[in-house]
């Protein structure tokens, strides 16, 4: 997985939209049963809360979050890119512009969308640009892609106030990229679905700075 694909210096910038891959009109096939939890991966999810984090290599973030008590579903995939339906082969060649991104769908009367926030800013580096450690790529970047306002709200504070803390401990520039509204999710292959759980000695590039987040575990 990551860390082992072709890289070089046209990896670390965005493709333009125009020389993106042309990608497909039908989505990924996928099982829609969570390898894990057991519940639906591709669902409307009437009353659950939708977030959407890229932290690098989706395989380790995934089991992070669905270890969480109130997750009731995650699922790897793509976006934040050009390309339709991409595949993970195209996604690594750098030319869809989609991040590796899991989506994670949680109870909020369980756990709120700030302890969501906290693992995803403790649990990777987000001033590292286009890579994860050495995960070299456009589709490593550290990305928040919000699903309400509200989100959108509390993924600025949180992190305007881990800024501060990155700072204080001598570290440089957050350069998480912030969107709302997010952008469509592209399911991503079997195979990466719960990929930890499937294959328990694989890749996990999983690793923060060991700077601590403030955001607490409420709304």
């Amino acid at each position: 997985m990551s860390g082992t694909g072709q890289t070089g210096p046209w990896k670390d910038r965005m493709i333009a939209p125009e020389r993106a891959l042309p990608g497909r009109g039908t989505p990924m096939a996928i099982d829609n049963v969570h390898f894990v939890i057991g519940g639906p991966l591709r669902d409307a999810f009437a009353g659950y809360g939708d977030a959407r984090f890229g932290m690098g290599c989706f395989w380790g973030a995934e089991r992070m979050f669905w270890s969480m008590p109130g997750v009731v579903s995650t699922a790897p995939g793509y976006a934040g890119g050009y390309t339709p339906n991409p595949s993970y082969r195209e996604v690594c060649s750098g030319e869809t512009g989609h991040a590796e991104i899991v989506r994670v769908i949680f109870d909020p009367k369980i756990i709120g969308y700030g302890a969501l926030l906290q693992a995803f800013w403790e649990n990777h580096d987000p001033t590292q640009g286009m890579r994860q450690g050495g995960d070299v790529g456009t589709q490593y970047r550290s990305v928040i892609q919000c699903t309400t306002p509200e989100q959108h709200t509390l993924a600025l504070a949180s992190r305007d106030d881990y800024q501060k803390r990155l700072a204080a401990a001598g570290l440089g520039q957050i350069t998480t990229e912030i969107v709302f509204p997010a952008p469509e999710f592209y399911y991503a292959e079997n195979e990466h679905q719960q990929y930890l759980a499937k294959n328990p000695n694989g890749y996990c590039g999983l690793g923060g700075t060991g700077v601590s987040c403030p955001v607490g575990t409420g709304a």
